[in-house]
């Protein structure tokens, strides 16, 4: 059941070397000294599209315009400003707005120029110039200016969401060169990405948000610059994106073959088992689908025997990140890294892969599984250097052990788990009174809430409550409805809970909100489990500092390392493709990126419409 996201929303992170390429001429002032301006930066070698090229080799530059797109989503939405801490955003507000750069698909990390014409960036990476493009408009028609660049920067650092803090915190000045040239300078040493978070920017209007609070909710649309506006919406119920005839970055070569459709509209439903029955009834096109027990059983019906709805199964190249029960290191009960590792010998993966996946999943064992980033072995000699001055400070396992999460293969595999839980409890100071599992000294007894937000978590958990039951330990499932989850999830009102972290193939400054000690105190930042651990700290610095891709990866693996034996989270699956079911009527280009599908490059194909409509096309 590992959660399928179109695009991951914590911004694929990363940064790189110049291309040198013929000069773009800058704006304002001449190009810093020494310094070329570039049409493109990648993380790691050299970008690979040239300053000439004309579109990326995944999209069809001939896709038809026109259609309509339904989509779905499960949950609420209450506000359209996506970029603070309060309320619920709908899905799909990104299309309103666009950024400096944007990102290929079919490269670990590379950017191109959108609103940005050309970039400018030295070789220690100390600092970046971004020229602006003339024709970029906003919504209103005004152009986008280096006064907006800056008002954007000042403004989601200081009051948007916590996720901007933690990427802009190395950013010392912005400095504005002319109408259509900013310069952001950088501060506490080096860090490889900086230049290309500043690129994802998400540019907005300072003339529009200076006359409105930008840290309150609201239902006014907002103005943007990108390619679809909001033609209508019901809180909650749905939103219709409308494609904008006048966008001005419709002709640029990062553009072609994209946002094909006139209309993407999204509907919003409670849970998954509704959304998927509404989906059969032909109520929406497209269905990711989340559910091994609903691909597998759940499309039975006569329109996918007669080619009308269409099951994918399309592969990626994507780190799979990891999903698990996430413990929350704030209470006082799961503090103990051997009460942590006890929990995990207690969920039986190898009974769920077979009884509730129908075998269609791959045990997690890694942060970054699927990915040359991911740890395996022992440490490697570059591994140690990084390991060895952090000894005493990570578990010991970092050094001696390869992490694999417990296994219930065999004769008895439970069974044999739970006596070794048993044995970690006791080794912490707890022991079973009445067969209940209570804390030696106090005489607590051993329970605690599973916190989830849809029914199809339950068939998950409850499975594994009765397991931790043999234990002694009362673990109690609890969904709660959409609001309620995301409010608790900001104010870390929880015990446990099912969360993922999705990764790039370029991990950097994200990394610090995911795991960092800071970002366990700030409320609403991604650090759901609480850790606060200075060698982790330290692994996460190093990472963003790799000077180069073959250190990159040496670093990721430490931090993987030491992130799995502190034993934040019960390690759930992955399958290293998306399932996505479809309705027979759209196109879509024959390559598949590394990044996976991506259906900003789908297209609407009235024929095959049309001939659902001539046999019934229904769920049927």
């Amino acid at each position: 059941m590992a959660r399928f996201k179109d695009r991951y929303r914590g911004l694929l992170l990363t940064l790189s070397l110049l291309l040198p390429v013929t000069p773009i001429p800058a704006q304002d002032k001449p190009a810093a000294a020494g310094v070329a301006p570039v049409h493109a930066i990648a993380m790691h070698g050299q970008p690979k599209y040239g300053p000439d090229f004309q579109h990326f080799d995944y999209v069809n530059p001939a896709a038809p315009k026109g259609g309509e797109m339904r989509r779905h989503t499960i949950g609420n939405f209450d506000t359209l400003n996506p970029f603070v801490v309060r309320g619920d955003a709908p899905a799909g507000i990104g299309l309103l707005f666009e950024s400096l750069v944007v990102s290929s698909a079919d490269e670990a990390f590379t950017e191109y120029g959108l609103i940005a014409e050309s970039i400018e960036m030295p070789e220690d990476r100390s600092w970046v110039i971004y020229n602006l493009r003339p024709e970029a408009r906003f919504h209103d028609g005004s152009p986008v200016t280096a006064d907006d660049v800056i008002f954007s920067f000042e403004t989601l650092r200081s009051k948007g969401a916590p996720f901007y803090r933690f990427y802009y915190a190395n950013v010392a000045s912005a400095e504005k060169l002319g109408e259509r040239r900013v310069k952001f300078t950088f501060s506490g040493g080096p860090n490889q990405e900086l230049p290309l978070i500043m690129g994802q920017l998400p540019v907005i209007p300072r003339a529009y948000w200076k006359e409105r609070d930008f840290e309150s909710t609201t239902l006014e649309p907002p103005v943007g610059s990108g390619p679809y506006r909001i033609a209508a919406f019901e809180p909650g119920r749905y939103i219709v994106y409308q494609r904008d005839p006048d966008y001005w970055g419709r002709d640029l070569p990062v553009n072609q073959g994209r946002n094909n459709f006139d209309r993407i509209r999204f509907d919003f439903y409670r849970d998954s088992t509704v959304s998927l029955e509404a989906f059969k009834a032909e109520a929406y096109d497209i269905r990711p689908e989340t559910s091994s027990k609903d691909w597998a059983t759940g499309y039975a019906i006569p329109a996918v025997a007669r080619g009308e709805l269409i099951k994918g199964e399309f592969p990626h190249q994507r780190p799979s990140g990891m999903q698990g029960f996430a413990f929350n290191l704030r209470r006082p009960l799961f503090q103990d890294p051997r009460v942590r590792q006890a929990l995990a010998y207690a969920f039986d993966f190898q009974w769920s892969n077979q009884n509730l996946f129908y075998g269609q999943y791959t045990r997690t064992d890694s942060y970054f599984d699927n990915s040359e980033l991911a740890a395996q072995g022992l440490p490697s000699k570059e591994e140690l250097e990084l390991l060895e001055p952090l000894r005493g400070q990570i578990p010991e396992e970092v050094f001696t052990s390869e992490y694999r999460p417990p296994s219930t293969e065999g004769p008895n595999g439970l069974r044999q788990n739970l006596r070794q839980a048993l044995l970690l409890l006791q080794e912490a100071g707890w022991t079973v009174r009445d067969r209940r599992l209570v804390h030696g000294e106090s005489g607590r007894p051993f329970e605690f809430e599973i916190l989830i937000d849809q029914p199809i978590w339950e068939r998950i958990a409850l499975p594994f409550a009765r397991n931790l039951e043999r234990l002694g330990i009362a673990a109690r499932v609890r969904q709660v409805d959409s609001a309620q989850y995301q409010n608790r999830m900001r104010s870390f009102d929880f015990d446990m809970t099912v969360e993922s972290w999705g990764q790039s193939l370029s991990p950097g400054n994200e990394q610090r909100e995911f795991w960092g000690s800071q970002a366990a105190k700030l409320e609403g930042s991604r650090n759901r489990t609480g850790v606060q651990d200075p060698a982790i700290d330290q692994l996460i610095q190093a990472v963003i500092a790799a000077p180069d891709r073959d250190s990159l990866v040496t670093r990721v693996q430490a931090l993987d390392r030491v992130l799995l034996w502190n034993h934040l989270v019960v390690p759930h699956w992955h399958i290293p493709y998306d399932r996505v079911a479809y309705w027979n009527k759209f196109g879509m280009p024959e390559t598949i990126p590394m990044q996976g599908i991506q259906l900003d490059t789908w297209w609407y194909e009235p024929d095959k419409a049309r001939g659902m409509e001539a046999v019934g096309g229904s769920g049927g």
